[in-house]
């Protein structure tokens, strides 16, 4: 068992600036790694704005030409802002560090925390973060008058679903019961550390996702436990509820290096 720190850095209108928590991040990172502090979640809300990690491709990029802040996390472009909590992991792990089984643990503690508001989330195979399953394919409802048969987003390599109207939007994808990511998760490892981490939609203006294709993904969308609830939660009432499970995964975990496969002569 580990100690873990908490440090509630700024919400509402004492909300961090993306930078200002980037440098934190840095600092805190630092004394980690020279075992200064114990690991430590850093949980806070930031201002609108969108980032994107290393693999983010141009055409996911807002078409108007918004500011984005490139980051070196892994993952693709995201936004961040009111009503949606982040939170930021600075854990020290055995080397050779096991990336998937951290993701995991921080997945977890979500997927816990949505099932104590009333919400089922999950995880989806070859998908980070946590989600809410949409109906099967063929019970959904046909998107612009078509079947989803020609879905286009499936067939058109080329399809940009932020030029296509609101029946494709990212945000109305809990009327088209699609499959709706609640929490995005990227991160990075530097010297055995962990930074960057998730961001778990509270109550956030989720038309802010419209202007993008977040995380990369054209045929699914976003939401929020208010979407999914249909009522108004705070990110104050959601806070103590996500420090407990996380301070419960990531305390009690059983840490191990990635095991290493090595190819026989």
């Amino acid at each position: 068992m580990s100690e873990l720190r908490f440090v509630r850095m700024g919400f509402g209108p004492e909300a961090v600036d993306y930078r200002v928590a980037w440098d934190e991040q840095r600092r805190v990172h630092a004394a980690r790694f020279a075992d200064e502090v114990p690991d430590t979640v850093i949980l806070l809300e930031h201002p609108p704005v969108y980032t994107a990690g290393r693999r983010t491709q141009d055409s996911e990029r807002p078409l108007d030409g918004t500011p984005v802040i490139d980051v070196d996390r892994g993952g693709k472009i995201t936004w961040h802002g009111p009503g949606q909590l982040v939170g930021y992991p600075i854990q020290k792990l055995p080397r050779p560090v096991d990336v998937v089984a951290h993701v995991r643990r921080l997945e977890e503690a979500l997927i816990r925390t949505s099932a104590e508001f009333g919400v089922t989330a999950t995880r989806i195979e070859g998908r980070s973060g946590v989600w809410v399953l949409g109906d099967p394919v063929e019970q959904r409802p046909a998107l612009g008058g078509l079947s989803l048969d020609f879905d286009p987003r499936l067939t058109d390599e080329e399809f940009d679903p932020r030029l296509n109207g609101p029946e494709y939007a990212p945000s109305n994808a809990g009327q088209r019961r699609e499959d709706r990511k609640l929490a995005a998760i990227g991160i990075r490892v530097a010297k055995g550390v962990t930074m960057h981490g998730f961001s778990y939609n509270v109550q956030p203006d989720n038309k802010w996702f419209d202007r993008i294709i977040p995380c990369g993904i054209r045929d699914a969308g976003v939401t929020s436990l208010a979407a999914e609830l249909g009522r108004d939660i705070t990110v104050d009432e959601v806070l103590p509820v996500v420090e407990h499970h996380l301070r419960d995964i990531l305390e009690h975990a059983d840490l191990k290096p990635r095991e290493i496969v090595r190819a026989s002569a």
